[in-house]
């Protein structure tokens, strides 16, 4: 049988934060009330503190008249870039049925802001689709695309773009079609160079999780088949015909793709939900190297003083008094094997363990 005992939480000041957050907000009166409580609630499942799904627009009286600008067919081994204005949807259509789309896109007016898999995929899962966005990398964080449409729901944010290097270590090719390759191409009519390139969502290609990593299946889509993306900032948009052909990856063959550029109905744009605007979502100008390096060669700055986010992040020491049956209660958590006899970690590990599934899930 435990005894009632005082157990100290050790906190730096960003937990402390956090925590103390939860106590303005009304989750408890303060950190002893706010402990017990997690504790209480991590037993039998914490309650959802999200706030209720953003009610959509009516667009009963929209009109969903959009205006064809742009035609493209890409044929194997290429790929095209496109200026995707802010307000135009780009559609990726299956010409013939089961060919993989490798998609990048840029902001048109600076090329340091192109879409992240990583933070898409954080956000929206293995599989993004209509609802979802395509968002930029840190430090900009911005929403730079919007799913609109989708018919075959078979989009892959894990596997990285093919490049010539797999085709020779893995296939023996001295040269092969890939993805890295015809995106640097395509976007070389913009000033870009292979550098620039980074991983790709990839369309129409059909992933799962197996163990502990993913498995790409064959095709499922056919003919007429797209994906829509609405711009929501000036982009250039670069898809291309996805090289992999001695792969399930389009079937085992190549086969071309139709892109085309309209203007999004009111229809289109009233489908966006709201985002709101972070101060986190940073631009150059907020940089504290504004130069953007021209030369290859990296030299030490010999003034440079490091200012590093809230370092040093220093503990402080909150005693929190648990009666016989939360210690029991804390115990039957299993923590310790993590921690050890350290009950003050184990519950620290309660506490932000019941943030998470509070504010989080």
């Amino acid at each position: 049988m435990s005894s009632p005992q005082t157990i100290t939480l050790s906190l730096n000041p960003q937990q402390l934060d956090l925590l103390q957050r939860c106590i303005a907000a009304g989750d408890a009166p303060d950190l002893q009330a706010l402990a017990e409580r997690a504790l209480r609630e991590w037993k039998d499942g914490v309650p959802s503190a999200k706030p209720a799904a953003v009610a959509k627009s009516d667009s009963a009286g929209l009109s969903d008249r959009r205006e064809l600008l742009a035609t493209h067919v890409l044929e194997p081994g290429t790929g095209k870039a496109l200026e995707v204005m802010q307000g135009q949807v780009l559609r990726i259509e299956q010409v013939e049925g089961g060919q993989c789309a490798d998609f990048n896109c840029f902001n048109l007016h600076d090329y340091k802001e192109f879409m992240h898999v990583g933070r898409t995929r954080t956000l929206h899962g293995f599989n993004p689709g209509p609802g979802d966005f395509l968002w930029s990398a840190p430090p900009r964080e911005r929403a730079m695309m919007f799913i609109l449409a989708d018919t075959v729901r078979a989009n892959d944010v894990m596997f990285p773009r093919c490049s010539a290097n797999l085709y020779e270590s893995v296939y023996g090719f001295a040269r092969h079609t890939n993805c890295h390759d015809i995106q640097s191409e395509a976007q070389r009519e913009y000033g870009l160079t292979p550098d620039d390139v980074h991983d790709s969502f990839n369309l129409f290609m059909n992933t799962v999780i197996s163990g502990q990593r993913g498995r790409i299946e064959r095709q499922t889509s056919r003919a007429g088949d797209h994906v829509e993306l609405l711009a929501l900032m000036d982009v250039l948009a670069v898809p291309n015909v996805c090289g992999a052909d001695v792969m399930r990856t389009s079937n085992f063959s190549l086969k071309p793709l139709k892109v085309q550029v309209f203007s999004a109905s009111e229809k289109d744009s009233a489908a966006v939900p709201p985002l709101p605007r972070w101060d986190t979502q940073r631009t150059p100008a907020q940089f504290r190297q504004k130069d953007i390096k021209a030369d290859r060669a990296l030299r030490r700055d010999p003034g440079y003083r490091p200012e590093f986010t809230n370092v040093p992040l220093l503990q402080s020491q909150h005693p929190v008094l648990l009666d016989a049956a939360q210690c029991e209660l804390l115990e039957s958590f299993a923590l310790k094997q993590f921690y050890g006899a350290n009950l003050g970690a184990q519950l620290r590990d309660v506490l932000f363990s019941w943030w998470e599934k509070r504010y989080l899930e």
